[in-house]
C-alpha cells in the first residue's frame, strides 16, 4: 500500500509528527519535494528533534528513508543533520538514500536567493536557503543532479567555486544514491509512505502565486518526485491545524488583525495566545508565524485539488482553554460573498472572513485515549469541518508526542 501525506494549508501543519506516527506501519518513507526550507519538530519520549531534509520515519531503526527525485539537496545541511541524528543515538547507517535524479543546492544559489528576494519590490519572504534558485536552475536545464556527479563533461561546466565545494561530498552522495523507480519496483510489496513538504496553498501551481514555494507540494507531486505512476497511490491524507498559520508574505484571509466587530485589539490578544500556546515559530527560520482562524474555504479547496481521502487535524488542544472558537465559512469582498477559493491574490487580500462561532470545551484534550472521550463541543467542531469539506477526519492530534494521537479511522486500511 502507498499513502501520500501532504499539508492542506500553508505548511507547518504538523506533517512531521504524523509521518513519524504513520511510519510505524511502513517499511519505506519517501520525501518527494522541497529542501532544507522545510522543518519538522518531532517529539519522542519528551526529546525534541528538528529535521529539515531527512524524512521523519528515520527514528524507527528498521525503516528505510529516501530523499526523492523532486527534492533539492543542500549537502551541508544533509550531512549536518545526519551527524546530529547519529550523535543523539539515531543510527542512520545504510538507511538513508537519495534519488539520483534529485538536484543539488550550491552555496552560490543561497546568496543569489537572498539578494533576489531583497531586491523585489514586494519580497516573497523566502527562507533564503537557495531552494527557489535551485528549482529555477533545474527548469532552465542548468542544474546539477546527484547522477551528474560522475559526469566529467557536466562537472567541467560548473564554476570553479562550485566544483571546489562539491569535491568533499561527491563520494558520500554517490554512495547514498539509488535509482528510486527501480528500487520501489523491487520493493513493490512494501508499505510506502510519501511525505510532502510545505502545503497545498504554497504549491507553485495551486497556491497563492507568487507567494508560494518553488516545488510541488500537492499530492500529484508524490507521483513525480516519488518516481511512481499516479495510479499506484492508494490514499492521500491531508494534514491541517485547528487554525490557520503562514510564514512570510502573502494573503492569509483569516489572520487575526486586531480590528473586528468585537473591538480593536481583540484579535491581537488571540494572535499572541495561539502563537505562544501552539509554539508557532518556524523550525527552519525561527520566524513567528502569522495566525488566524481556521479557513474552511481554503481547506475544502485543498481537499478537492488533491483528492484527499482523509484529513488529519493537529493542534486542536491549543483551543482547550477558550470559551469560544471560530472558523471561516466564506469570504466577503466588494459586497459579495465568496464561497470558493480564488486564484487572485488581490481578491484574497481584500477578502474578509465570514465567521461561524463554536462553543469551547474548556477541558484538556491530551488526556483522551479515544475520540469518544472528547467533550461534545470538540466533537461538534470536528464534525462541522467534516461536513463542510465533505471529507472525513481520520486522525486528531492533541499534543506533540506520538501517544497524543487519536485514530478514528485506520490509515493503513483500504
Amino acid at each position: 500500500m502507498k499513502i501520500v501525506v501532504i499539508g492542506a494549508q500553508w505548511g507547518d501543519e504538523g506533517k512531521g509528527k504524523i509521518v513519524d506516527y504513520l511510519a510505524n506501519e511502513a517499511q519505506i518513507i519517501v520525501r518527494f519535494s522541497g529542501g532544507a526550507n522545510a522543518g519538522h519538530t518531532i517529539v519522542i519520549g519528551g526529546e525534541e528533534y528538528a529535521l529539515h531534509l531527512i524524512p521523519s520515519g528515520v527514528f524507527y531503526p528498521d525503516k528505510i528513508v529516501i530523499l526523492g527525485a523532486g527534492m533539492v539537496i543542500d549537502p551541508v545541511a544533509l550531512f549536518s543533520e545526519l551527524e546530529m541524528l547519529n550523535g543523539r543515538g539515531i543510527d542512520t547507517t545504510g538507511r538513508v538514500f537519495i534519488s539520483d535524479r534529485a538536484h543539488i543546492v550550491l552555496p552560490r544559489y543561497i546568496q543569489i536567493d537572498k539578494e533576489r528576494d531583497a531586491a523585489r519590490k514586494k519580497p516573497i519572504g523566502t527562507t533564503g536557503r537557495g531552494i527557489g534558485i535551485t528549482y529555477s536552475m533545474k527548469s532552465d536545464r542548468d542544474g546539477i543532479r546527484i547522477a551528474d556527479l560522475g559526469w566529467k563533461e557536466k562537472m567541467d561546466e560548473l564554476e570553479a567555486v562550485d566544483r571546489e565545494f562539491l569535491v568533499p561530498y561527491i563520494d558520500r552522495l554517490k554512495k547514498m544514491s539509488i535509482d528510486l523507480s527501480s528500487y520501489l519496483v523491487h520493493h513493490r510489496n512494501s508499505q510506502v509512505l510519501f511525505e510532502g513538504a510545505q502545503g497545498t496553498l504554497l504549491d507553485l501551481d495551486l497556491g497563492t502565486y507568487p507567494y508560494v514555494s518553488s516545488g510541488m507540494s500537492n499530492a500529484a507531486g508524490a507521483a513525480i518526485g516519488g518516481c511512481i505512476g499516479p495510479r499506484a497511490i492508494d490514499k492521500v491524507l491531508g494534514v491541517f491545524k485547528a487554525y490557520s498559520t503562514r510564514v512570510g508574505n502573502g494573503p492569509l484571509p483569516t489572520e487575526f488583525d486586531g480590528d473586528t466587530e468585537e473591538g480593536a485589539g481583540t484579535e491581537s490578544v488571540l494572535d499572541n495566545f495561539v502563537r505562544n500556546t501552539g509554539r508557532e515559530f518556524g523550525v527552519t527560520t525561527g520566524r513567528p508565524r502569522r495566525c488566524g482562524y481556521l479557513d474552511l474555504v481554503s481547506l475544502r479547496y485543498a481537499c478537492l485539488t488533491n483528492s484527499i481521502d482523509s484529513l488529519v487535524m493537529t493542534h486542536l488542544d491549543v483551543y482547550d482553554t477558550l470559551d469560544e472558537i471560530k472558523a471561516c465559512i466564506a469570504y466577503k469582498a466588494g459586497g459579495r460573498i465568496i464561497e470558493n477559493f480564488p486564484a487572485s491574490v488581490e481578491d484574497l487580500n481584500n477578502a474578509k472572513p465570514v465567521l461561524r462561532s463554536f462553543s469551547g470545551w474548556k477541558k484538556k484534550l491530551s488526556g483522551a485515549l479515544t475520540y469518544e472521550e472528547f467533550p461534545v463541543q470538540a466533537m461538534e467542531y470536528i464534525e462541522f469541518i467534516e461536513r463542510y469539506c465533505e471529507t472525513p477526519i481520520g486522525i486528531v492530534s492533541v499534543g506533540y508526542d506520538r501517544k497524543e494521537t487519536i485514530i478514528r479511522k485506520r490509515p493503513w486500511s483500504k
